[in-house]
């Protein structure tokens, strides 16, 4: 953004349904605040469901950059020792009081973590995402279960579930069977190290699982899609005292059909995903920061689809689309720079 303005570009939800694009009063910070010049946000499914179906605080309507909680930026003007100006950021708002999608964000230090000297900006921005996904395998894989952890199946293989695959192989987990619903990203599950990949609905999910895992069915199962029959699903693929690992946003507001007889039969262990922006020390995204800066944790792929920050309607319309192939969109803010490579997807 220009220096000296007093106004920044922002995007926000208008109404349910309606993501626009304006101009706003610089933010100000209070005590213990920053304000970030965004480089970098990028849009996580909760985004579309916060938009579009219904989820959205009807207090924040209007309000800048709202809903985005995955971003990197340098701050510009601080009200913090830990975080002077200069410094180079992940912010990490929770969701329901993100604004990553504007040029200037306002945000409390405790939603912050300084990034690697001489990181790649846009690659670390991809640690909010894997972050959630670090702090989900330590609830859905305990010791004890990664003790006799021997199979596992991922439905959904956007970016959370294909940064799952990949800790999943680091861990040494044998056999990870991935579905989808689009060929690009099932390949990209391959070449992470999925040792089946299943694309429906040409092929039955179950089917396979059933083939690879006669009579028993998957030792875990993470449900990283977000739908109310993928997780009916998860219940049907699992084993006798298997675990579902519940990482997918709720499909809408209120209650949502489960096959409760069949859970309770089988006596499954679920566990749900929530709460990372709260852990002490922000200790999964600190960690999801050193992977990705250390090169453990591949995150190129997450970057072939880029957007202008003032074309975010067009992106979250293909964000909304299984991102048409791509297994994240991101969007380029004031301080950022368009990198090389298809973009935007169509």
């Amino acid at each position: 953004m220009t220096i000296g303005r007093e106004t920044m570009l922002a995007a926000y939800l208008a109404r349910q349904g309606l993501v626009e694009f304006g101009e706003f009063d610089d933010p100000s910070p209070g005590p213990g605040e920053a304000v970030v010049e965004m480089h970098y946000s990028s849009i996580c499914g909760s985004d579309l469901h916060v938009a579009y179906d219904g989820f959205h605080d009807p207090g924040l309507l209007g309000q800048p950059g709202y809903p985005g909680h995955e971003g990197v930026g340098v701050v510009v003007e601080s009200r913090t020792d830990h975080f002077p100006a200069g410094t180079a950021v992940l912010t990490t708002p929770p969701g329901p009081v993100g604004g990553c999608f504007a040029e200037l964000q306002r945000i409390h230090e405790q939603h912050l973590l300084a990034l690697p000297q001489g990181g790649d900006m846009l690659r670390l921005l991809m640690a909010q995402q894997l972050g959630t996904t670090v702090f989900a395998l330590k609830k859905f894989i305990t010791p004890e279960r990664l003790a006799t952890l021997r199979s596992a199946v991922i439905i959904g293989a956007g970016s959370a579930g294909l940064f799952f695959v990949q800790q999943l192989r680091r861990l040494g987990v044998p056999d990870i069977i991935v579905s989808d619903l689009n060929p690009q990203r099932l390949e990209h599950a391959a070449r992470l190290g999925a040792t089946r990949t299943v694309l429906v609905p040409e092929e039955s999910l179950a089917e396979v699982v059933a083939d690879a895992f006669p009579g028993e069915g998957a030792d875990l199962v993470i449900e990283a899609a977000g739908y109310d029959e993928c997780r009916a699903e998860a219940v049907d693929i699992v084993r006798e005292r298997g675990t579902i690992g519940l990482f997918g946003f709720p499909e809408n507001p209120g209650p949502s059909p489960f096959p409760v007889d069949r859970a309770f039969r089988k006596a499954v262990t679920m566990e749900w995903f929530s709460g990372t922006q709260s852990e002490p020390e922000l200790a999964s995204f600190r960690t999801a920061l050193e992977l990705i800066n250390s090169g453990e944790i591949e995150v190129d792929y997450c970057l072939e689809a880029q957007y202008p920050l003032d074309q975010i309607a067009e992106a979250m319309t293909v964000a909304r689309q299984q991102g048409n192939g791509a297994a994240k969109i991101s969007l380029v803010i004031g301080g950022g720079e368009q990198k090389d490579g298809p973009v935007p997807a169509d």
